[in-house]
């Protein structure tokens, strides 16, 4: 008896290849100054070489990684610039998102976000990594989705993956499970000042504990200063 192996599409191949290899760069499997080889990746996925190159350059349009020579790829090293303007961002339109959210939140979108605090609660005692930036990951897009403007959740999307890398680096678990619970109480009180006000402090602390995270007290200064 005969079989037909079932031929995986280049394009999910190419799309298998990136989502692996940009969760292994927020993870932290791959680190800043890694190269990335296409013989290599190719013989560990089990696939040619073409999926693997275009793989690497979705990457290098996302910044996760960049060219340091024609035959050389890397996985990018952030500087302190790079985080300023990721954080910059951030505090533009998650704090204009969280006044949004505080007007338009519904009861089943609170509870939304109470069911993610509660996986994150467990996940910090845990001191479960992976866990806490996926559940804060979750609440963030959550957030974005209760203001009900689907233009700001089109600008963050190609940032999306840089800034989840950003969050990985904070490891200050306990300092941001404290600033998500106050986040969500001033969205539950349906005062957008309320909301904007503890949005922009919790972004300026995680831009100022990442900071010294991957640079040391090299920066204290919010983004926007």
């Amino acid at each position: 008896m005969s079989s037909t192996a079932k031929i995986e599409p280049l394009g999910a191949v190419r799309e298998r290849v990136l989502a692996t290899l940009r969760q292994d760069i927020i993870a932290g499997r791959l680190r800043p100054g890694d190269r990335l080889v296409e013989r290599e990746l190719a013989d560990r996925f089990g696939v040619s070489r073409v999926p693997v190159r275009e793989a690497i350059r979705s990457l290098v349009s996302e910044g996760f990684v960049h060219f340091e020579s024609a035959r050389r790829t890397v996985v990018r090293r952030l500087t302190p610039g790079d985080v300023k303007e990721l954080f910059e961002l951030r505090e533009a339109l998650e704090v204009y998102a969280a006044g949004l959210a505080a007007a338009r939140a519904t009861p089943e979108s609170l509870a939304e976000l109470r069911g993610l605090l509660d996986q994150a609660a467990t996940a910090t005692a845990a001191g479960d990594a992976d866990t806490i930036t996926d559940v804060n990951t979750r609440l963030h897009d959550a957030i974005l989705a209760m203001a009900g403007n689907s233009l700001l959740s089109s600008v963050m999307e190609p940032v999306d993956g840089r800034l989840r890398w950003l969050t990985r680096q904070n490891e200050e678990w306990p300092q941001l499970l404290t600033e998500h619970r106050e986040l969500y109480e001033a969205i539950a009180s349906g005062d957008p000042d309320r909301a904007r006000t503890h949005a922009l402090n919790h972004v300026q602390a995680n831009y100022r504990s990442t900071i010294r995270h991957l640079f040391g007290d090299l920066a204290e200064q919010p983004p926007s200063a």
